[in-house]
C-alpha cells in the first residue's frame, strides 16, 4: 500500500507545514510577528504594502495546498 506517491505526499506535506509555520510566523500581528525579532531590517520590509501583500498570498497558496494534501492523505490512508 505504501507506494511512491504516498511518500512524495507525505513529504510534500511535510515541507507545506513547515513552510506554512515559518510565513504564520513572519506575519506582523500585535507583537510584532517574529519579523521583529530578527531586527529592522526585516522589520522594514514587513512594514511594505507589497511585501505584506506577497506574504498573505504565499500564506493563503501554502494552507490551500496543505488542505488539499490533508484531504488527500486522508481519504488514501
Amino acid at each position: 500500500m505504501n507506494s511512491w506517491y504516498i511518500i512524495a505526499l507525505y513529504v510534500i506535506h511535510t515541507i507545506v507545514s513547515l513552510a506554512l509555520i515559518f510565513f504564520i510566523l513572519l506575519h506582523s500581528g500585535r507583537g510584532g510577528g517574529l519579523s521583529e525579532a530578527f531586527g529592522s531590517v526585516v522589520s522594514s520590509f514587513a512594514s511594505s504594502g507589497i511585501v505584506e501583500k506577497n506574504l498573505n498570498r504565499i500564506t493563503i497558496a501554502l494552507s490551500i495546498v496543505f488542505g488539499i494534501t490533508t484531504l488527500v492523505l486522508v481519504i488514501l490512508l
